[in-house]
This record gives C-alpha cells, structure tokens and sequence, in this order.
C-alpha cells in the first residue's frame, strides 16, 4: 500500500480536554505519512498554550482571533496545509472524537483503490456506547423537502433493533453525504470546487459540501471499519440553542443554493404547512422548552429572509 500524505486538521474551541484526548489517540494511529493541524477558534482561555507545550511538535497550531466557525476554522487549516505541506489528502476530525489505531489507514485504502472516490467518512460511533453507530447516512438528498432521506435496507432494519456494530454493516457503500465528524477529501476535489462554504459557519456545510462534489462527478463513501469514537454536541452545548439556530437558518441556506425554484417553492410548503408547527408543538408542548424554540423560529427567521440578525447571540467566544 502507498501511503500518501494527510493533513489532519482539529478545530479546538474552549474544549482543551476532549482536544487532549483526540491528539493523544491520533498518536496511536498506525497510518505513517500525516501531520496535524490544530486550528485554535478563539478560545477564550490558555488552550492554544496548553496544546502547544503538551504536544511541541506533534502539532502544527494556529491561534486564531476570535471564533471563524467549523466551516472558516477549517478552512484557515485547509489553506495553511495547501500552502505548506502539500498533502494528497485532507481530514477534518472532530476534536470530541477518539480515533481507532487503524482508522485512517482504513480510510486511505478505501480512497486510494478507486480515482472516482472524493470525499469519504468513517464509522462513527457512541463514545459512551462504543458498539453502538452514531451517524450511519445513506440514501439521497431529498432538495423537495430540504433534508437528507436515508432509505430503508436490512443494515437499518438491525440499527433499529440495536444489534451489534460487528453485525450492522462492514461494506464500504456509497452515499449521499458524510458526516462532518470525521472527512476525509481528495486534494483533488479541493482543487476542483473549492473550500468549505464560510457562510455556514456551522452546520449543514458538509452536506454542502459532499451535493458539490457529487455534481462535479466525485464519490462520496461511507467506510464502516474506519472507526472514530464521538462524544457528540460539545461546541454546541456552550453556548444554548447555538445547534437549534443554525441547523434552522442553514437548512433555508443550503436550499436557496441547490435547490431550483419548483424545489424550493415546494420546500416552503411543506416546512410551512407541516414541519414548523410540528416542531413548536415538540418545544412548546412535549418538551417545555420555550428558549429552543425560540432559537429555531430566530434561525428560521434569518434563513427566510437572509438575515443576520441573531446569529450574534450564538457567536459568542
């Protein structure tokens, strides 16, 4: 097997321990040819210190100024890898992930053995139920209803029953999009259509990311074997409602971009007609969680009308 260069690029954001632990289990990756890049967000404490006299030069770390998002963050990291290292490969990891040893080494073999495979994802599973899958994605994204459709099949019919991860999928299969959480991409498809959309910030840019690479005729594959560990959530319960905003807002974002208008026509319908009140019924009635609410109808808000009006409540360092 060839080993090409990866750069492996971790966003920390006041998340100093589960960013310790992340590194400390990339260490005992198998995979010989990569680097790492930690992109500091703008943590408001000794983060970027810490990491760098734990780590030395295990690291490569850049602090930024205030906090760019996932999308910009890693993005700064993308760039100083293109600009420095040159790899074959780029791998956005979650830091609140623990990585098996053979994980990237998995990953590469499955994206090197074929030149139509773009951008990959690894097996992602509970890191307090470490047999149990997290992000399992298939299916299609359905652009009349603005969400990602998985479809029905017997590897979902043995999630469902909890079975064990052994026994739910072990095949490299082709998908719609990957999760976030641990993506890998070509250098390539890089060259080809370009960084993370900044506009994000957070959220949704991966789906965004893996429909282009899609229309630029790539692959997108989910590698089960490959396997990452993930607490899930962190950046997002520092700050309340922060997911709640920005899943909402970008979910209009990543419409009024790919969608035609037919499309989009019917997506406010059905968003409108059905899906809105179906969710202020769950946070006003079922849950009891008025301030949620209140997070989603403001992301809601600045999608529909291309707003940033909120978005300074959920940017704070």
């Amino acid at each position: 097997m060839n080993y090409p260069k990866v750069s492996i690029i971790i966003l920390n954001w006041n998340g100093l321990e589960d960013t310790i632990e992340c590194l400390e289990s990339l260490k005992r990756i198998t995979y010989p040819n990569y680097e790492v890049i930690v992109v500091d967000n703008g943590s408001r404490g000794n983060d970027a210190q810490v990491l760098q006299e734990r780590f030395g030069d295990y690291i490569h770390l850049i602090q930024n100024d205030k906090n760019y998002g996932f999308a910009g963050g890693a993005n700064i990291g993308i760039r100083r890898a293109l600009n420095n290292s040159h790899p074959d490969y780029f791998l956005l990891l979650n830091n609140d992930t623990v990585a098996d040893p053979e994980f990237l080494t998995e990953m590469i073999k499955v994206a090197e053995a074929e030149p139509a495979i773009g951008v990959a994802g690894a097996g992602i599973y509970y890191y307090n139920h470490p047999d149990e899958i997290q992000h399992f994605i298939r299916g299609k994204i359905d652009l009349w209803r603005g969400q990602a459709i998985p479809l029905l099949s017997i590897v979902a019919e043995k999630i469902k029953k909890r079975e064990s991860a052994k026994e739910q999928c072990d095949q490299v299969e082709e998908v719609a999009q990957v999760t976030g959480c641990c993506f890998l991409i070509k250098e390539q498809v890089l060259r080809s259509i370009g960084l993370l959309d900044e506009g994000y910030f957070c959220y949704w840019e991966e789906m965004d990311y893996c429909l282009r690479a899609k229309r630029a005729g790539y692959k997108i594959v989910y590698i089960p074997k490959a396997k990452v560990w993930h607490k899930g959530g962190q950046s997002g319960k520092k700050i309340r409602g922060l997911s709640r905003y920005y899943t909402a807002r970008n979910r209009f974002k990543f419409m009024k971009k790919h969608a035609t208008k037919w499309q989009y026509r019917c997506f406010l319908i059905y968003f409108f007609g059905f899906y809105f009140w179906l969710v202020m019924g769950y946070y006003l009635m079922l849950s009891r969680k008025p301030n949620l609410f209140a997070s989603f109808y403001r992301g809601v808000r600045d999608g529909l009308f291309d707003s940033e009006a909120s978005a300074k409540l959920y940017r704070r360092d």
